[in-house]
């Protein structure tokens, strides 16, 4: 349950949002598509109640990818035009192009015409998000909400797969939760969530001169001991 989150996020701005299990993060990011409502309070899109802009509206300026990108069992091409139907061939290799999935789609028997499986399950996790980041570059919606989009991939696949979200955040308002802390240390701003609320906000390099929960989480993830000193250093 959120308590006293209060926040604004600016127009092409990257926002992360940090925390252990259970703080609240994903619940967050659920209130800005309307999956949950507000009991108190209010969320605003360009200044708009999110509770009176049209559902149409409301699906068109926010966008997803998360850690279990969601696959049709139909070809890729369908997958990715379920996003912008009248998409034509050329939009569809320059989406897969940015997602840099495009050369192991031109690999694959049927190329576009290639049947993903249920789920997704003949492609590689790692496959399945830049194939999820290329639907969502061809929506192009203006808000991005990246949720652990990176968790569960081996670091070459999570390199791959952040290299396409790049793509996918230029120039739009993107919120990211993130497990990996790696992945945000450029954020504009940073939120750190426990117990339902911000106890944390700034620059990564602000939160870490702070010394507090931020901090700590960071070097639960990253910290090593310098054996020369006995210090640890992160």
């Amino acid at each position: 349950m959120l308590k006293g989150v209060s926040f604004r996020v600016a127009p092409g701005s990257t926002t992360a949002i940090v925390g252990h299990s259970g703080s609240g993060k994903t619940t967050l990011t659920h209130l800005i598509a309307r999956l949950y409502d507000v009991t108190d309070g209010v969320v605003r899109i360009g200044g708009t109640d999110v509770r009176d802009l049209r559902t149409s509206a409301l699906q068109g300026a926010v966008g997803y990818v998360t850690q279990d990108a969601h696959m049709f069992h139909d070809t890729v091409r369908e997958n990715l035009r379920y996003a912008r139907p009248q998409a034509s061939e050329e939009d569809l290799w320059r989406v897969l192009e940015a997602a840099h999935i495009a050369d192991l789609v031109r690999q694959l028997p049927d190329g576009l015409d290639t049947l993903v499986g249920e789920r997704g399950y003949r492609l590689s996790g790692g496959e399945r998000q830049r194939l999820a980041i290329a639907r969502l570059l061809l929506k192009a919606p203006p808000i991005v909400v990246l949720d652990e989009a990176t968790a569960h991939l081996d670091s070459d696949s999570e390199a791959a797969v952040q290299r396409a979200l790049d793509a996918a955040m230029e120039h739009r308002t993107s919120l990211v939760i993130a497990h990996r802390l790696s992945t945000i240390r450029d954020a504009d701003e940073i939120l750190v969530v426990e117990g339902g609320r911000i106890v944390e906000r700034g620059t990564h390099t602000a939160l870490l001169a702070r010394e507090g929960a931020y901090a700590e989480l960071y070097r639960t993830q990253f910290a090593e001991p310098d054996r020369s000193t006995g210090t640890v250093t992160g």
